[in-house]
């Protein structure tokens, strides 16, 4: 159809979309004497309030086919997964479906109880409800494993350039702060100075 600008109540935009359903819930949209089932498209929120500031809503069909995102949750303990130090990681939070809007689901559950370390769960694996078909890559990991354990490693500190390690005698004629040198940094015999240096008085 063609696009048409709609106003509505946050209120009662808020109290349709508390449903199971949320986002995906089949609202009736009243404009003028018409009405049409629709669905929410897209929300735009102000960044710092959080308040819809816009919606986009999208006429649907009752008996067609669309694709929608439905939340993916996971449920049970993977006690394999935790007795390893592992952590059973969702990679995404959502997939799509295609159903009619009286078949759309509120909830895609992955059970992983019985995952092990090397488990992963794909696209392919997630069981659907009747009259409901998964959308992507049946190949798409949408759960999987990770590890926890961290393994100690010994660290010895190297020795910086020039200092003494712990235990060994300083090198002769270097102590208290002493020059290594052999003329331990005295004038010449006789008093004489260094090349190039004025005798001292």
């Amino acid at each position: 159809m063609t696009p048409t600008a709609v106003t509505v109540d946050r209120k009662d935009l808020r109290v349709a979309l508390s449903g199971p359903a949320g986002l995906n819930t089949v609202l009736e949209l009243h404009v003028g004497n018409e009405t049409y089932p629709a669905i929410v498209k897209e929300v735009q929120r102000d960044p710092v309030k959080r308040i819809v500031r816009h919606i986009d809503f999208l006429q649907i069909s009752l008996t067609e086919l669309i694709t929608v995102h439905v939340p993916l949750h996971v449920k049970g303990i993977a006690k394999a997964v935790l007795a390893d130090g592992g952590l059973v990681d969702p990679v995404v939070n959502s997939v799509d479906v295609r159903a009619t809007a009286a078949n759309i689901p509120n909830e895609i559950i992955v059970d992983v109880t019985n995952m092990t370390m090397d488990s992963v769960v794909r696209l392919g694996d997630l069981q659907m409800p009747a009259g409901v078909s998964i959308v992507g890559d049946p190949e798409f990991v949408v759960v999987t494993v990770v590890t926890t354990k961290i393994e100690e490693v010994a660290v010895v500190a190297a020795p910086v350039e020039g200092e003494v390690a712990d235990g060994a005698a300083p090198a002769e004629g270097a102590a208290d702060g002493a020059p290594a040198d052999g003329d331990g940094g005295k004038p010449a015999a006789g008093g004489k100075p260094a090349a190039g240096g004025k005798p001292t008085k």
